[in-house]
């Protein structure tokens, strides 16, 4: 079975930065082979992707982070962090880890990031 736990979401001023970390396990659990990637979402909206990185090392961010945040794994922890810089009240979501790849795609429990203007 695989879980995604997050962790380091909290509350923070605009202008401050946050560390959100992801670790994978399970036994089947391939991490280096999956796409991890950190989603958010508000309520009533959407789930949208803010940034990916894949196996390869590839990053992929959304326009509206790119700049601020930075994707990064490490596989040998079996973990993805992403590092938030000069947060934006319009950050403010619940934010979750994602592993995909062929025949995978899961979740973690999502981790609130809260950012006061």
């Amino acid at each position: 079975q695989v879980q995604l736990v997050e962790s380091g979401g909290g509350l923070v001023q605009a202008g401050g930065s946050l560390r959100l970390s992801c670790a994978g396990s399970g036994s089947t659990f391939s991490f280096r082979l999956n796409t991890m990637g950190w989603y958010r979402q508000d309520p009533g909206q959407r789930r949208e992707l803010v940034a990916a990185i894949d196996s390869g090392g590839s990053t992929n961010y959304a326009d509206s982070v790119k700049g601020r945040f930075t994707i990064s794994r490490d596989n040998a922890k079996k973990t993805v962090d992403l590092q938030m810089n000069s947060l934006k009240p319009e950050d403010t979501a619940v934010y979750y880890c994602n592993a995909k790849r062929t025949g995978l795609d899961r979740w973690g429990q999502g981790t609130q990031v809260t950012v006061s203007s």
